[in-house]
């Protein structure tokens, strides 16, 4: 990550001045550009990790879906056909539409997610208590995970362009905190504020390796943290989840049955796992457990040492996705391809947080793994734009 920013950054320019810009022409003056094809680590790593929860998805679900629809195979077939069009998505943006044209549309993309962030709180479908659906035909789709994507790709092009440089630092911090604020009060009327907790992060995070002075993120992070808290305090509904996680015992008939169902299957799983398929808790102990907490049905079924075997994927994936950040051509790409590895990483991290009773309850699904149809098709366009990227790689002239 270091290397990442240092490559940023040009040794003949401060931060007071236009660091972004003078990092692009360093870039362009002293390397050239090489086409080639897909990371195909990245790639594998990428597929290792669908076949695996595509398996979960039908073994944490069989029994709650016999249950619900009298049909085993209920949420394995939806889960594939997903897969497939996740697949198509991947495929589509790798190898037929280039980053490229992504930027050149990608400011009336993140309008239309704002719109429908906005859209979703009039017209979107109640589910769990919350509106964060729309609900088209057969289909649900979640306008927050097109919005994760917009904000990637806007501010990458905001601090990539060095357009808001030499302005007062208020000026510079203004689309950051228009945006961040929009963001807060959807997410908090839909209530989603672990999907706030994501998008604080991802600017955070693009700000710093964007090079963007430092002074501004800090302001930038006390503001967002201070924001946070008090929604959270203001929040009926985040403050219950809290007091469910702090003691979730007390708590079994209004939440604290999901975090102590997931404690006994990962603690019954041990280090090897009772067996795939051979899970007790997803016999309608653990409610609907092919979503968020489909992580504490792997470790049951396969034990300790899978579920680090699945972290350490993850960990591969993030490496990968730095390796072929250091090596775009460009400044933009760079921090496109850091927001997207980014949000899978933060989203990961969150999910086994909740599973493991170690953060509270986020309703934050496991990337690859929980059953979904937006979140995956929308993940998977993601992996194809970083797979789009790592076709252009750059190497030092002379």
């Amino acid at each position: 990550m270091a290397e990442i920013k240092q490559r940023n950054t040009s040794p003949t320019t401060t931060r007071s001045r236009k660091p972004n810009a003078s990092a692009i022409e360093k870039r362009e003056g002293q390397t050239r550009v090489i086409k080639s094809g897909v990371d195909r680590p990245f790639l594998i790593i990428v597929l290792i990790l669908v076949a695996i929860g595509t398996i979960m998805v039908f073994s944490a679900s069989y029994a709650y879906a016999k249950e619900r629809f009298e049909d085993s195979y209920y949420f394995a077939v939806k889960q594939i056909r997903w897969v497939i069009c996740g697949m198509g998505a991947m495929f589509l943006f790798a190898y037929v539409i280039d980053h490229r044209f992504i930027r050149k549309i990608q400011i009336p993309f993140f309008y239309a997610s704002m719109l429908g962030m906005l859209l979703v709180l009039f017209l979107g479908t109640e589910a769990n208590e919350a509106v964060r659906w729309f609900q088209i035909g057969p289909f649900s789709v979640q306008p927050s995970e097109f919005a994760k994507l917009a904000i990637i790709l806007y501010f990458s092009e905001l601090i990539s362009s060095g357009k808001n440089a030499g302005k007062s630092t208020w000026r510079q911090l203004a689309p950051y905190l228009i945006v961040g604020g929009y963001m807060a009060v959807t997410l908090f009327f839909e209530p989603h504020l672990s999907c706030l907790v994501i998008v604080a992060l991802l600017i955070l995070l693009l700000m710093y390796f964007g090079d963007v002075p430092m002074k501004q993120v800090g302001i930038l992070a006390v503001i967002g943290v201070v924001g946070i808290v008090i929604l959270f305090l203001v929040s009926d509904h985040a403050r219950a989840r809290l007091l469910v996680w702090w003691n979730p015992e007390e708590h079994l008939q209004t939440g604290g049955w999901q975090p102590v169902q997931s404690l006994l299957a990962i603690g019954s799983g041990g280090f090897w796992g009772v067996g795939l398929g051979q899970s007790t808790q997803k016999h309608l102990y653990l409610p609907e457990p092919q979503n968020d907490y489909i992580f504490a049905i792997l470790c049951e079924e396969l034990g300790f040492i899978f579920a680090t075997f699945v972290i350490l994927l993850f960990i591969a994936l993030i490496w990968r996705g730095i390796y072929i950040a250091k090596h775009t051509p460009d400044i933009y790409s760079s921090l496109v391809v850091i927001g997207i590895i980014s949000q899978v990483g933060i989203q990961a991290l969150l999910n086994i947080g909740v599973v493991t009773n170690t953060l509270p309850s986020t309703g934050i699904s496991l990337p690859f793994f929980s059953y979904g149809g937006t979140s995956l098709i929308t993940l998977m366009a993601e992996m194809g734009i970083v797979l789009n990227i790592s076709r252009y790689s750059y190497v030092e002239k002379g």
